[in-house]
């Protein structure tokens, strides 16, 4: 929600600080800035300190970054706090990732991963209606105070309910902690699992850089649609303000399908294979190619219903993409280095939010619309298929043995 909130008050910011489309693309991609840098040290962070520290640092940081949103007087305040707030939320991912696999059996991975993060595009639904309706009744400064309130209350929750660890709960038992870490130790990971190996000889292998640039095409797609969408429906098909709200819903909640519906997928497929790395791959490379389809024909759209439904097509795609990738980097390397190699791939997946939203932003002003944008996220698609089936290696691995949950 805060993070998508500018990008639905963007056609009121716009106005009102009078910045010009290009200029509104480069304050979109200053939070990715920040962002990137900390996805990587954000997860190697988790590794060290345990997902509920980092995750009250990071979510207590961004929270109070959004509320300063308020404040801005313009084109370099504005930079500023998007590129501070990117530094909260940084290590969102790597760390979400990190507590995966320190609280779910390694079956089950998928299906967490797409649960988890489909609140990011629920967030997202939300954010069109609740933001809309607050700017429009008391001003765009508000909304961003109302979500940052609603971020700080979370971290109060999260302090008193979240542990490191399933064993360090009250209310888990020792036999649900135990089959937790048995399944996590019956694969050995494709990359090795050898304990002298630090983590920077994971970083460069061709499989890590395929999974980084997977994500990236999937990263670049919805951050253009995160930062410029609700500006596609009242530039392009003229939407006001209250029905963009309400219509930019529409494809985060089929988003948040993708998520759910790529982690059960996927989960199944990884059960009933004894080729792990293929099982994640058969899920990942697909629905790549599908968004990539859908991102070009989008470009060719010329009616609001038909922009409307490719739009909800390749974001559904896209998000099903999102537990496959992850996944995969339990198969690929040791769990000691999970938070530091998902922080890695994460930095580079965030690339594509500085570079994309602000091409779309020039490509607005300069190359007479949105889309070469567009155009641009499908090339950057195929190609990521093409790095999925050819760089990452299979292996086939021992059955998979499930401990069985006592009571």
């Amino acid at each position: 929600m805060d993070r998508a909130a500018l990008g639905i008050v963007a056609p009121l910011v716009r106005k009102d600080l009078h910045l010009s489309p290009s200029q509104l693309g480069i304050i979109f991609s200053s939070f990715f800035v920040g962002y990137a840098i900390f996805a990587f040290l954000g997860g190697q962070l988790a590794d060290r300190f345990g997902p509920r520290r980092v995750y009250s640092w990071a979510m207590g940081g961004w929270s109070f970054m959004c509320g300063l949103t308020a404040l801005v007087t313009g084109f370099t305040s504005l930079l500023l706090c998007r590129l501070l707030f990117g530094f909260g939320e940084g290590p969102m991912n790597a760390t979400t990732n990190r507590t995966i696999t320190n609280w779910f059996p390694r079956q089950e991975t998928a299906t967490m991963v797409g649960f988890i993060f489909s609140g990011q595009t629920c967030g997202s639904a939300f954010t069109g209606p609740l933001v809309g309706l607050i700017a429009l009744a008391v001003g765009w400064r508000i909304s961003f105070v109302v979500i940052a309130l609603i971020g700080l209350v979370w971290v109060f929750f999260w302090r008193m309910l979240a542990t490191d660890f399933p064993a360090q709960h009250p209310r888990v038992s020792k036999e649900e902690a135990r089959m937790v870490q048995e399944s996590r130790a019956t694969t050995k990971p494709v990359e090795g699992n050898d304990d002298k190996l630090p983590l920077r000889s994971y970083l460069l292998r061709p499989s890590i850089l395929a999974l980084g640039f997977s994500l990236f095409a999937h990263d670049f797609a919805l951050y253009i649609f995160l930062s410029w969408l609700p500006s596609y429906f009242t530039d392009v098909f003229h939407l006001n303000l209250k029905s963009m709200s309400f219509v930019t819903a529409i494809p985060w909640l089929c988003g948040a399908i993708g998520y759910l519906g790529g982690g059960l997928v996927g989960d199944f497929v990884y059960k009933h294979m004894k080729n792990a790395v293929l099982a994640r791959k058969l899920c990942a490379f697909p629905p790549l190619g599908l968004a990539g389809i859908s991102l070009l024909l989008v470009s060719f759209t010329t009616t609001t219903i038909a922009a409307v439904a490719l739009i909800s097509v390749a974001v559904m795609a896209l998000t099903a993409v999102s537990p496959a990738v992850w996944a995969l980097e339990h198969e690929l390397v040791p769990a000691r280095h999970l938070g530091g190699v998902s922080g890695f791939v994460h930095l580079l997946a965030n690339v594509s939010g500085i570079v994309g939203p602000a091409i779309m932003g020039f490509a607005i002003q300069y190359l007479g619309g949105y889309s070469a944008g567009f155009l641009l996220g499908a090339l950057v698609n195929c190609l990521a298929v093409v790095a999925i089936i050819v760089l990452v290696k299979t292996k086939p691995r021992a059955a998979l043995a499930v401990p069985a949950v006592a009571g």
